[in-house]
């Protein structure tokens, strides 16, 4: 089994860059014939979207937080098995992220643990020679990875960057690029991040434009050079289930959001896997003993979901005989109605007891931990789940049995969460490990 060589794109803070010069570098390696691969540490699901439209290629997550070990060794080999290099990126800063215990979910860490080096990127707005004392100081932290070099970006002018290399003349960190500030760069975003890539316009031609600028203005030679190899592991046995032998995901513009080792997992299990798309009125398919929605943004297409009476019909036939799981929006859309971002309420399954709203937002955002209170088609009941929320929707009016109880990142107890109604079950919870 052939292992590519590996490296982390990561930055001193969000908002520096990653996903453009790691989508720039991996479509500019990609044209030059090599196999790139994909990964991103932490829960995210729209940046890997981005990863695979750049490579060709799937991306995966990497979760040092919630994920064992030998979970993580596992996913991270098999991505990049017969690559010629993985380009990863990184989430917040360097070692901004969640510690409890061993758990860590700073790609720092994961870095570390990988044997991957750490491409960073900086932003260099309002700072010239300074630049260099950041790098300098990520580099020398307490148990940092090893720093192939730094990508300056956003540079205002030429003598920006005459300045900037001055400070980086200084050190032992090496400059391996340096980008021009250039709006046409910027990916278009919205309230969970970025906007999908499937929903991008011509992206194609955004992805090459990016690729452009970055093989221009940076030494790819000098940065696939620094990656590292990697070594083989085995998948663990599998700590989740299936929910069922033939499973039904709804996968759209409103239900995206799904980890795909989740998916790997349940065909290595055995699972046959089989999509349909409620925003074009499809039932879950015929043959099929689970149902998964996954979530996604069903508060932008309410309207449509609400009208798809085919799909409705046939979710609710589904419920009668067999399990049903909805995580985020597609909890919503078990739920009795959603009211969208302008507060029209529309009507949908009445599967769960719950009501919910995009007009009454609140951030919820962080890990979490599920204790599940009654056996569900995917776990036991007393069984541990780790995963998390991102979502700024609310419940306005709600009954019934919760699904599970929670507990943040730190241990902290956040109480009962998600609803369940025979064979239908869902919360806001994201399932990762």
């Amino acid at each position: 089994m052939a292992i590519g060589r590996g490296l982390l794109v990561a930055a001193p803070r969000s908002g520096a860059g990653k996903t453009v010069v790691t989508i720039g570098l991996q479509r500019a390696f990609s044209r030059t014939g090599l196999a790139v691969a994909g990964a991103k540490c932490g829960p995210d699901y729209i940046d890997p979207a981005f990863h695979a439209a750049a490579t060709g290629r799937p991306s995966v997550n990497l979760d040092g937080f919630v994920m064992e070990p030998p979970l993580v060794r596992a996913l991270a080999s098999a991505a990049a098995e017969n690559a010629d290099l993985v380009i990863a990126e990184g989430a917040m800063g360097l070692f901004d992220g969640a510690r409890a215990g061993t758990r860590s979910g700073a790609c720092a860490d994961l870095a570390a643990a990988l044997g991957w080096p750490v491409l960073l990127v900086i932003d260099a707005d309002a700072a010239a020679q300074s630049i260099a004392a950041v790098a300098h100081g990520c580099a020398c932290f307490p148990g940092a990875p090893p720093i192939a070099g730094v990508i300056v970006n956003r540079l205002a002018s030429a003598r920006h960057a005459a300045l900037v290399a001055q400070g980086f003349a200084r050190i032992a960190v090496p400059l391996l690029g340096m980008i021009a500030k250039d709006d046409r760069l910027a990916l278009p975003s919205r309230h969970l991040g970025l906007v999908q890539a499937g929903e991008t316009a011509a992206l194609e031609t955004v992805l090459d434009g990016i690729a452009d600028a970055v093989e221009a203005q940076c030494d790819l030679a000098a940065i696939r050079d620094a990656a590292r190899h990697g070594r083989p592991a085995p998948f663990p046995p599998p700590r989740l289930r299936p929910p069922g032998q033939r499973i039904a995901i709804a996968r759209d513009e409103a239900f995206a959001f799904l980890y795909p080792h989740l998916m790997q997992a349940w065909r290595r299990a055995g699972a046959e896997l089989r999509f349909f798309s409620p925003l074009a009125d499809e039932p879950p398919p015929a043959g099929c003993d689970a149902c998964w929605l996954p979530g996604g943004y069903p508060e932008l297409h309410a309207g449509r979901l609400a009208a798809s009476r085919r799909f409705l019909a046939g979710l609710r036939a589904f419920a009668d005989r067999h399990a049903v799981h909805g995580e985020c929006g597609g909890y919503m859309v078990l739920g009795r109605t959603i009211a969208d971002g302008e507060g029209r309420v529309h009507p949908m399954a009445g599967l769960l007891p719950v009501d919910t709203s995009f007009a009454r937002r609140r951030l919820s955002l962080g890990y979490r931990r599920a204790v599940l209170r009654a056996d569900r088609s995917f776990a036991a009941a007393g069984e541990t789940l780790w995963g998390h929320e991102f979502h700024y929707a609310t419940i306005t009016a709600a009954g019934g049995a919760p699904l599970a109880d929670l507990d943040d990142g730190a241990g902290t107890p956040l109480g009962p969460a998600g609803h369940c109604a025979g064979p239908v079950s869902g919360s806001f919870f994201h399932l990762i490990a």
